[in-house]
């Protein structure tokens, strides 16, 4: 079983999942509409966003669609537990849901697989065609080098799913996976960004000798570069940015902003142009979201943003590939 080509933007399915704020059917399926519209074949989810709700609703959207033309990924080692909540008490973890399933770790054989077919029923597809491991370095790395990336193997060798991964937001986490396993694909969240790049010295040039994808996402830093303008507070790895790190995110608007650039701009088109990079993944909660998304990526970005960049300490020249 062959992946196709995931193209150069993929839509990220945490905001569906009322990432928040609470949003409407009526919404996220405006929101996928205009991602498929902007010509976005690539959707990814987890049952974490939203405990489920993602999950649903990208399937009750995608299943309208010709299932040849998309390619959906989900992620594995969060099991989904349904639990009483006569309070009605909300969800704990940033989404705006009953909490009326548990979130249960399991990198088990059993708990891989059943992981895959919770989401087969949720979504309603007859297949997922990558299956990531979700947050290992969260719960238990090494269970989850020695227990699901095998288990994750042996399912793309039945020909369940078409390709198999990690989704991290450690860079370190990811090279050991990759190191650990034959991996055909990693979600790099947050550390390949025009903000910050740990991911260059090790994990990427690793990516690139065992030919495995990167799908680049939170590409924004938690919405710091997300604006042309970056405010007086801001919020970097989910939390209120550093004075050092909001200072560094201005600095790079005021540098974008001089040669009538906007960041996100700069942003997204700095994430997606590394060669280990094969898309980049961005979350929306509006149609309006994604259709000034798809604008930025086509913006013409002039050479000399890149080189101002580099000579004010901002950018390492080597990272230029745009």
């Amino acid at each position: 079983m062959s992946l196709p080509e995931l193209g150069r933007l993929g839509f990220g399915g945490a905001g569906i999942g009322n990432l928040y704020r609470a949003m409407s059917d009526d919404v996220a399926d405006a929101t996928l509409a205009a991602s498929w519209d902007a010509g976005i074949r690539y959707f990814d989810t987890a049952p974490h966003y939203g405990l489920g709700l993602s999950e649903r609703r990208l399937g009750a959207f995608l299943t309208t669609k010709p299932r040849d033309e998309f390619v959906i990924s989900t992620k594995v080692g969060r099991i989904l537990e349904p639990v009483a909540n006569p309070s009605g008490a909300r969800d704990s973890q940033g989404f705006d849901v009953p909490a009326d399933v548990v979130r249960r770790w399991d990198p088990s054989e059993a708990g891989i697989r059943r992981s895959i077919e919770d989401s087969l029923e949720r979504t309603g597809l007859d297949r997922i065609d990558i299956a990531y491991l979700h947050d290992p370095d969260v719960y238990d790395l090494d269970a989850g080098i020695k227990q699901a990336l095998p288990a994750l193997e042996k399912l793309r060798a039945e020909g369940l799913v078409a390709a198999i991964g990690v989704g991290a937001n450690s860079a370190d986490a990811l090279r050991e996976c990759v190191l650990g396993a034959d991996l055909d694909v990693i979600m790099l969240a947050g550390r390949y960004s025009l903000l910050e790049q740990p991911a260059v010295t090790d994990l990427l040039p690793l990516c690139q000798e065992r030919n495995v994808m990167v799908a680049n996402c939170g590409v924004y830093n938690s919405g710091l570069l997300a604006r042309p303008v970056v405010p007086e507070h801001a919020n970097y790895n989910y939390a209120p940015a550093p004075a050092n790190i909001l200072a560094k995110a201005k600095a790079l608007a005021a540098c974008c902003d001089e040669f009538g650039v906007e960041l996100p701009a700069a942003a997204l088109q700095f994430a997606a142009a590394h060669p280990a990079v094969c898309n980049v993944v961005v979350g929306a909660s509006t149609a309006e979201q994604i259709s000034q998304t798809a604008a930025r990526m086509a913006a013409e970005i002039p050479a000399a943003l890149w080189a101002a960049l580099v000579a004010r300490g901002l950018l390492g020249e080597s990272l230029v590939h745009v």
